[in-house]
């Protein structure tokens, strides 16, 4: 039985919900971002008592097929910005239709009418989050970063950071050295 949860971004949530599963004594094949893999189906009570145990942590289990949509949707996103080396080389709309099996315009018409914003926009917010990441962490340069993450040139990322964040990539990579120097100083 495969189980949706809202919305698991980090080991810590992995974590409790194993946790969770145990204490049940609900045995699971695998979590991955967003789902939960179990061997056998779950009985009402059970269901209701990791829901319980769940939300204790700001999880949820998610049963409307549209909002399993969406939450498929957001984790092919970030799985692909967030934990792929590189992003693919097909468009973004090809590759959610090939990896959800559905028409790019039903997923697209989908995540805007459920969550008020369109799939672009959440492909530019996690690319841009994604840019910040490698700008304080990476020692990559702009154009580096800009090919990582498939701009097409180091102005529209540039520009796409700014309209997001408000600073320009160099600024916010300066800001990093500031406070760095600050900590060496103390």
């Amino acid at each position: 039985m495969v189980l949706y949860v809202k919305y698991m971004v980090s080991l810590r949530c992995k974590i409790v919900v194993k946790q969770e599963l145990e204490k049940l004594g609900i045995h699971c094949i695998r979590i991955d971002l967003g789902t939960i893999e179990t061997v056998e189906n779950l009985s009402d009570l059970q269901r209701q008592n990791l829901e319980s145990g769940l939300k204790k942590y700001g999880l949820y289990l998610l049963d409307d097929k549209r909002n399993i949509l969406i939450e498929k949707i957001k984790v092919a996103i970030i799985e692909m910005i967030h934990y792929s080396d590189e992003l693919p080389i097909v468009n973004y709309s090809d590759y959610l239709s090939e990896k959800l099996g559905y028409d790019y315009t039903y997923l697209a018409n989908t995540f805007s009418e459920v969550k008020g914003s369109t799939i672009q926009q959440f492909i530019i917010n996690h690319k841009i989050e994604r840019a910040k990441e490698l700008l304080l962490y990476e020692d990559l340069s702009l154009t580096e970063i800009s090919y990582k993450l498939n701009y097409s040139s180091v102005a529209h990322l540039s520009s796409q950071f700014k309209k997001i964040t408000g600073l320009t990539p160099s600024y916010f990579k300066s800001m990093k050295r500031k406070k760095l120097k600050n900590l060496e100083d103390i």
